[in-house]
């Protein structure tokens, strides 16, 4: 089992990645989302993990335009506790630190720690577990923010442990198939992910979104992204639950009549959060 992830060993994309397949022969560690996805479409990669949404940060939206531009399919969810720290090289002191790297959502979740230690340079880098690398190998006074186990993928030493805003900081990772291997029809699941796009007129968005209410689905999220190359053009990603499957299909066919387009992203079961942070990655 070949899986591809943004990010490093270590980090909590890789630690997910673990939870989703046990069993995985080949981390494919990649330092761009597009990269992910490339690999899984292109048949490198057997599966992929991706984080979609934080519960202080928010949308990932780049996997949002990613997840509609490629031939993929979600096949589960994972809601994990995140417990950020601050991991710097050993013999690396608090007072000595100056500047801090980590990914921009999990900078973004740790705003109140910047906020008390005005004196810290937060700087953007492409991975979580990569700035602890960075960190280590520095030696110097800068720090990365990550999991423990990037501390110990490393040779990091935590100076600060549990940085994150709130304690209930989820993020809500996908395990993502290519869409030929996996068919949607017959998938087992009580959650659906779906995009579509309505016409620039009045009533048209609020038409859509009735369908799911007057045919008793729960719409849990919707999120909007523009389309390249089309101003004020929208596409709008939804994720839904079902009761039953016959409520669905129907619901499915209607949205369809209403709408420039309709792609279902995948069918799933819905997760429940997780108490405990991820714990180290074992493959």
């Amino acid at each position: 089992m070949r899986v591809a992830i943004q990010g490093e060993r270590g980090s909590f994309s890789h630690q997910a990645a673990s939870r989703f397949l046990p069993h995985i022969t080949e981390l494919l560690c990649c330092p761009l989302s597009a990269q992910v996805f490339e690999r899984l479409s292109g048949g490198s990669a057997d599966a992929a993990v991706i984080p979609i949404e934080n519960t202080l940060a928010g949308s990932v939206l780049e996997h949002y335009d990613l997840l509609l531009a490629n031939p993929v399919h979600i096949q589960a969810e994972l809601l994990v506790r995140i417990r950020h720290n601050l991991i710097a090289a050993p013999g690396v002191t608090l007072p000595s630190v100056r500047a801090v790297y980590s990914h921009p959502i999990a900078l973004a979740q740790c705003r109140n720690f910047f906020a008390a230690h005005p004196h810290l340079q937060a700087l953007p880098f492409y991975d979580t577990a990569g700035s602890v690398a960075h960190a280590v190998r520095a030696q110097n006074a800068v720090a990365g923010i990550a999991s423990e186990a990037a501390a110990g993928e490393y040779g990091g030493e935590v100076l600060l442990a549990g940085i994150e805003d709130h304690a209930r900081n989820y993020t809500r990772f996908l395990l993502l198939r290519r869409e030929a291997e996996v068919g949607l029809a017959d998938t087992p699941g009580n959650k659906v992910s779906l995009a579509f796009a309505v016409p620039n007129q009045p009533g048209a968005l609020a038409g859509a979104l009735g369908i799911f209410a007057q045919r008793g689905l729960n719409l849990t999220r919707l999120e909007s992204r523009p389309v390249p190359g089309s101003p004020w053009e929208y596409v709008f990603y939804a994720d839904y639950q079902i009761a039953a499957e016959e409520l669905s299909r129907p619901a499915l066919a209607e949205l369809e009549a209403r709408c420039s387009f309709v792609k279902e992203l995948g069918r799933y079961w819905a997760a429940l959060p997780t108490t405990q942070p991820l714990a180290p990655a074992n493959d």
